[in-house]
């Protein structure tokens, strides 16, 4: 979402609703109030009838109001739910005690506005754990419903490692009445109630951001848990590769850059280079190859892999590296300590920086991306339009979005690895530092990602599809 971000669910979400607007459908979309959307939002209206309406959590009382903005750019309403008493915290995702009920309230108070506007949405489209129960609610609470009796829910996962598992002891907040029964009994004798899992059980259809990866949750290791759940649906899980906002990210007009570029033109890439060496204090010469992450420093990333091999590279061959990431204290201290050795040929970068995040995919050279495991992945395919060739493990939607490059035909468009290991990493790391060094293959092998679309308008139709078969509709 434009509004509030730490991830890219809100880059998949804010652009899944503008496309579908943009192509007639009618799109309403529902967030929570989060203190960064009431000080950046001066527009946003009350709605009528939709003020002060009181819903309980379990035992506990609250009271929701909706106001309402025009999506950036469009006119597809966007409604924002305001609990002050739960939405208003530092940060959008919390380990409170009651983080639980702070999004058992927005799937409710969703449901509840939207029974209120008299709108029975064909589909109700739900993202990972947080929302994980509408399915469920559609079925028991609103089941009577009359706007909503032809409803479906879609659930899409965009990380299957995050559940939203609370205690036990949080039926009572779920509001199920006898309903209570229809939680997975398995769970609730282990003491636990996993809002994902009961996602899955129930939405009408369940869908994941990449063919792969789809695929790969049925399984353990990385169904973590709900690939039995997963496997009991398998006509019903889907996978559809996210799509890439090229309205933000594009070297031809990225209102971030100071120089633009495209395929036919590629000076403005190595002015962006001389800025990002500048930005980021490396005094290497622009000639030599820059290697860059933006990432999320945690397990799933693949950062283990690079403690052992990044510092042997950086010895053996002639490199710069830039990475700008936030997470866990052990990998933020292992790039600030490599930046302290490699002084000048490596930055790390501390934080999220979305000005930052643009420069470094449009003036480096290679994108890393050595993932345990990813989903979908979006970096991998913004770097391909800027001409920054992606090095990445065989895994999830990495799989889907890039082909590794052939030299002796000169098709492909990055650097595929596939063991999870540190001989694997070495391998693509020399293997695409090679290519760099001969400059007619490279400018193929530019030339091919940057050609390559991902864009929304080769995604919405597999949406539309199923949107479609779920409702009963034609086309």
């Amino acid at each position: 979402m434009p509004y509030a971000k730490t991830g890219g669910l809100a880059d998949v979400a804010g652009a899944l609703i503008r496309s579908l607007g943009l192509v007639g459908h009618d799109v309403r979309a529902f967030m929570p109030l989060y203190p960064v959307v009431r000080s950046q939002q001066a527009d946003l209206l009350p709605i009528s009838g939709l003020t002060q309406i009181p819903l309980n959590i379990g035992s506990t009382d609250y009271s929701f109001s909706v106001c309402c903005a025009k999506f950036v750019g469009t006119d597809i309403p966007m409604y924002f739910i305001d609990c002050p008493e739960l939405y208003d915290r530092p940060g959008l995702y919390t380990n409170d005690p009651d983080e639980h009920r702070r999004f058992l309230l927005f799937t409710r108070a969703t449901l509840e506005s939207c029974r209120r506007m008299g709108w029975g949405p064909d589909i109700f489209h739900c993202n990972d754990w947080h929302t994980a129960f509408l399915p469920l609610y559609l079925k028991t609470l609103y089941a009577s419903e009359s706007h909503f009796r032809k409803s479906k829910s879609v659930l899409t996962i965009h990380n299957i490692a995050y559940q939203g598992v609370m205690a036990s002891s949080a039926v009572a907040d779920l509001n199920l009445g006898l309903a209570w029964t229809q939680l997975d009994q398995a769970d609730l004798a282990r003491g636990v109630v996993n809002s994902l899992g009961n996602g899955i059980k129930y939405a009408d259809c369940v869908t994941t951001v990449s063919p792969t990866y789809a695929r790969e949750i049925c399984d353990a290791p990385l169904g973590m848990g709900l690939e039995t759940a997963l496997r009991a649906r398998t006509d019903r899980v889907v996978g559809i590769l996210n799509g890439v906002d090229y309205l933000e990210w594009d070297p031809r007009h990225d209102p971030y850059l100071g120089v633009h570029f495209d395929e036919k033109d590629l000076l403005g890439k190595a002015s962006n280079k001389q800025l990002l060496l500048t930005a980021a204090q490396l005094n290497q010469a622009p000639g030599v190859p820059l290697i860059a992450m933006v990432t999320r420093l945690t397990e799933q990333k693949g950062i283990d892999l690079l403690f052992d091999a990044l510092p042997a590279l950086l010895q053996s061959r002639d490199f710069g590296l830039v990475v700008l990431g936030t997470g866990d204290a052990p990998y933020e201290a292992f790039f600030t300590e490599l930046a302290r050795r490699f002084e000048g040929r490596v930055a790390y970068l501390a934080g999220q920086d979305e000005p930052m995040a643009h420069l470094i995919e449009a003036g480096s050279d290679m994108l890393l991306m050595p993932s345990r495991y990813e989903p979908c992945g979006l970096n991998q395919m913004y770097s391909m339009r800027y001409g920054t060739i992606p090095v990445v493990r065989n895994t999830g939607g990495l799989a889907d979005s890039v082909q590794h490059f052939d030299p002796a035909s000169g098709s492909g468009t990055g650097c595929v690895f596939n063991d999870y290991d540190v001989p694997a990493v070495n391998w693509a790391v020399n293997t695409v530092l090679d290519w760099f060094g001969n400059a007619a293959l490279w400018q193929q092998l530019m030339q091919n990602a940057m050609a390559k679309d991902f864009s929304w308008k080769t995604q919405i139709p597999r949406y539309e599809a199923l949107y479609h078969g779920l409702a009963g509709l034609n086309p």
